[in-house]
């Protein structure tokens, strides 16, 4: 099953490995650091020139990924349950 992050992306949910609201964990120094350097490697993907309002952290083909995503996390752990993908929480 896939999941819809915005725009033309999907990921695959069995490479999911976090979604995360960006407002509530950017407010940690470690996360503020881990997305810089993510960004800086590369790794960081925006979906959208939307306002961000969630990261999504999968790995795909044994290379991490960070999907900026302008969805909320809300609507995209109702997405992923809907599929089957994420257990009730």
């Amino acid at each position: 099953m896939f999941l819809h992050l915005g725009s033309d992306v999907v990921v695959n949910l069995s490479d999911v490995i976090a979604i995360l609201d960006l407002d509530v964990t950017s407010t940690s120094r470690i996360t503020r650091e881990f997305l810089t350097v993510a960004e800086d490697e590369g790794f960081v993907i925006n979906v959208s020139e939307d306002l961000p309002k969630s990261f999504v952290i999968t790995e795909i083909d044994k290379k991490s990924r960070v999907f900026v995503s302008p969805i909320s996390t809300a609507t995209l752990l109702k997405r992923a349950k809907n599929k089957g993908g994420i257990a009730s929480l």
